[in-house]
Parts: structure tokens; sequence; C-alpha cells
């Protein structure tokens, strides 16, 4: 079996990545197969296995790299733009669930169902890491209002949470209605952001 130079890997990787992204968009993890995602980067479909151990494992490498690209500008225009709490969390939940609700790939994810297969197959202790990693995103800004007294006291992990927590609204999008949701969701983000800077 012929090796890879290194370049050549990391064309081949990314090239499965940029493919992956595409199939699994407009597809889904579960309909996609591995010889659709090998056939646009001229390997064999035993080739994929010496880069990722599983569809799972490109699909996680996936998000990784769509959340790296987003959460940085969502913060910076959210938490990092303004002092004040309230202002802070709106901005922060309207950016992100309009990313959710835009970006293609996480509509599919969350807004579809792929979330719900493909957090299925984590183990508690996966899930746990992941929630505990969203909400050190949040963490520092929480209590460094609380030291600040711009809100209260209440566990800054609740308060995070919360605010995490918010964010599932978009799931429900079916269950709501069209016609109720975007009032539904920006009156539940005022709501949010207002409740929990008086806290």
């Amino acid at each position: 079996m012929r090796g890879f130079t290194d370049d050549e890997r990391d064309r081949i990787r990314d090239g499965l990545v940029e493919t992956g992204r595409e199939l699994f968009t407009q597809y889904g993890l579960k309909k996609t197969t591995i010889a659709e995602l090998t056939e646009p980067v001229g390997i064999a479909p035993s080739t994929f296995y010496q880069f990722f151990d599983s569809k799972e494992e490109l699909y996680a490498e996936i998000l990784e790299r769509e959340s790296e690209e987003i959460v940085g500008p969502i913060m910076a225009n959210s938490f990092e733009s303004t002092d004040d709490p309230e202002e802070a969390i709106r901005r922060f939940l309207r950016l992100l669930l309009d990313e959710i609700e835009s970006n293609p790939l996480l509509r599919h994810v969350l807004v579809d169902g792929t979330a719900h297969e493909y957090v299925a197959r984590g183990t508690e202790a996966e899930k746990r890491a992941e929630r505990e990693d969203e909400l050190a995103q949040i963490l520092p800004y929480v209590e460094r209002w609380q030291e600040q007294g711009k809100i209260g006291d209440t566990d800054p992990t609740v308060v995070a949470s919360v605010i995490r927590a918010a964010v599932f609204i978009t799931l429900h999008q079916d269950d709501i209605g069209e016609d109720l949701y975007l009032d539904t969701r920006n009156l539940m983000i005022d709501a949010v952001a207002a409740g929990l800077s008086d806290l």
C-alpha cells in the first residue's frame, strides 16, 4: 500500500472535510456513504480509514472546525463588545441563533434532527465534557459581571447554563409554529437577557 507524503495527507484530509461538509449538509450523516466521501478526493473507500476511524469521527471534526469559525466572531460581537450583561446576553443569543438558522450545516445538525442521532452515539462522559466546554466559554463573563456587582450571586454555572439552554429553542421551531417562531424567539431572548441581568 502506497504511503502519502505529509502534504498529500493534509490535502486529502482537508478534501474529506470539505466533501463531508457538503454531503452531510445535503444528505445527513446516515445517508452519506464512504464512497461518496472519497470519490471527489481521489482515494479508494478503504483508504478513508487511514484518515478517520469512521464517518462519525469525520463529522465531529467538521463540526469542530465549523464551531471554531463562528464562535470567535460571535463572542467578539457580544460578550467582548459591551460591559452591559443584558446587552451582551441579548447579542450573543441573537447572533448564535441567527447563525444556526442560516448556516445550512448547523441547521441540518440541530434543527433537522441529525444532532439527535449524533449525540445519541456519545458516551455520558463525552456529553458531559462537551457541555462543560460550552459552559466554559460563557462562565468567565458571568463571573466577571458578578465580581463587578452587575448581576446577582446565583451560581455562575447555572447562569451560564440558562444562556446555553436558551439556544435550544431552535430545536422547537415546528412545535412553536412558523407564524409564531420569530416573535417567540426574540421575546424569549429579551426575557432571558433582562431576567439574568436583574438577578
